[in-house]
């Protein structure tokens, strides 16, 4: 997928009821114009019109760079 990132967001919520950790995760599609995100990368997306049939989001910034 050429100029299309897939972004994981880690969810942890507590059960109310039983205390327990649940651990969920995400994933979104998001439009990389110029390719900058790699593998590993912490990256910011927002909220966009829709580019395709699953992409709603784009790549705003790469907050810190894998190593």
């Amino acid at each position: 997928m050429d100029k299309t990132i897939v972004v994981k967001v880690d969810m942890i919520k507590i059960h109310p009821r039983y205390k327990k950790v649940i651990r969920r995760s995400k994933k979104f599609h998001a439009h990389d114009e110029q390719n900058k995100a790699n593998v590993g990368d912490v990256v910011r997306i927002v909220e966009t019109r829709p580019l395709s049939k699953t992409k709603n989001w784009r790549l705003a910034e790469v907050v810190e760079v894998a190593k």
